[in-house]
């Protein structure tokens, strides 16, 4: 039987207040160590500005020897605009599996090509989509850029740090749901982790426009979370825009930000 629309409600409003309090938590302990971290200057600080203060009594003044430097001229790169990055918010730990409530879920990624609507797959993946709409919910995703591109087949994303390296705080696993014969359909939306740990799943996730062959590790294949059911047209147009640097690995040469994740 399916959720009713109020076990949905509750479902959306345990997902906000567990990521205001994980939120709280972790902005006091950034203040704590911000806190820190200024009266340890404010010491070293003092200590230089006496050390200082001594050498002057006890040397004699120089004569002013203020270097003249020219500046070496910025190498000219890529005109691409960077993409945006934040730090990071961090959360204790994923969300239970079963805020998934065992269904499926609809949702628009909002993003400055177009939005991708997809279907999140709580049967088959309960604890990669609980860990999304957490996120999504907490508004984790939004302005943050797509970092990673597979010109002919996926676009990674969910990184706020937008260098394939940035994550919730958390890591989950094991896989779920991962194709037995290593092929992504056009329409996958899957979840990216660490070669050979399939307990390194965080925030970051693919979404598949041409089917592809991602071969199995030690660890396994690749969590299946959902599909895309619009808006593949979009992603297709930024693969056939390549990357920045036209290899096949890397930086979209589209800038692709994600504005909002909404749960429908």
């Amino acid at each position: 039987m399916s959720p009713s629309k109020r076990e949905r409600e509750q479902a959306r409003r345990r997902y906000a207040k567990r990521a205001a309090r994980q939120e709280r938590a972790a902005r006091v302990a950034r203040e704590r160590r911000i806190v820190a971290a200024v009266v340890v200057a404010v010491l070293v600080a003092v200590a230089i500005t006496l050390v200082v203060l001594d050498r002057r009594e006890e040397e004699p003044a120089e004569a002013d020897q203020t270097p003249t430097a020219t500046a070496e001229p910025t190498a000219e790169g890529d005109s691409a605009e960077p993409l945006p990055t934040t730090e990071p918010r961090s959360y204790e730990s994923a969300p239970p599996a079963s805020d998934s409530l065992d269904t499926s879920w609809d949702a628009v990624i909002g993003t400055n090509m177009g939005d991708i609507s997809v279907t999140l797959d709580g049967q088959q993946a309960p604890q990669a989509v609980a860990s999304f709409l957490m996120l999504a919910g907490d508004g984790y995703f939004d302005g943050t850029g797509c970092h990673r591109l597979l010109p002919d087949s996926l676009l990674q994303c969910g990184d706020p740090t937008a260098t394939g390296s940035g994550g919730p705080g958390y890591s989950f696993g094991p896989i779920e749901n991962a194709p037995g014969d290593d092929v992504y359909p056009a329409g996958t939306l899957a979840m990216a982790r660490t070669p050979g740990d399939g307990e390194s799943m965080g925030s970051q996730f693919f979404l598949v426009f041409d089917e592809v062959t991602l071969p199995s590790d030690e660890a396994g294949g690749y969590t299946v979370f959902g599909e895309v059911t619009e808006g593949l047209e979009i992603l297709a147009q930024i693969g056939a825009a390549g990357t920045i640097d036209g290899g096949p690995d890397g930086r979209p040469a589209q800038n692709v930000i994600i504005e909002s994740v909404d749960i429908q």
